[in-house]
């Protein structure tokens, strides 16, 4: 469900996305799905690093800013910078929740939530499919 009115540095058409992801990383990236929650790879990982984009390699979070949520799915309370992900309004499932994308190819990555009482810097979780991410170890 990315925004197709929206030019960004990495485009390419369904068919391109297609070829290039596996059917799992494609709904999620692609089609705003969600993965299984305590399924992805990077749920429990302590590798200190870099997270990318698993659609356009951007770098998206560092591994300082992860944290355990226990909810599931890999945590963060912050992006690597402001620029590097954007931020949509998602009314869907009868709630109101913020929609977290890659701002360099419009991949969706997850939801970002506020004031959950979690002890970090920002009180922010950005809760990421592990699918829509890479690790590059530092």
């Amino acid at each position: 469900m990315t925004d197709d009115t929206k030019q960004y540095a990495v485009t390419k058409s369904e068919a391109e996305w297609k070829a290039q992801l596996s059917p799992a990383e494609f709904q999620v990236l692609r089609k705003a799905g969600t993965e299984r929650p305590f399924t992805g790879e990077y749920t429990d990982t302590k590798t200190v690093g870099v997270y990318r984009c698993r659609a356009c390699d951007a770098e998206l979070f560092r591994s300082e800013s992860k944290f355990d949520s226990h909810c599931g799915w890999p945590s963060f309370f912050a992006p690597l910078a402001e620029d590097r992900v954007e931020y949509i309004e998602d009314s869907t499932l009868g709630m109101k929740r913020v929609e977290v994308r890659c701002a360099n190819c419009g991949s969706h990555l997850g939801h970002v939530f506020e004031g959950e009482g979690y002890p970090t810097p920002t009180d922010l979780r950005y809760c990421i499919n592990s699918i829509s991410l890479t690790l590059s170890p530092a």
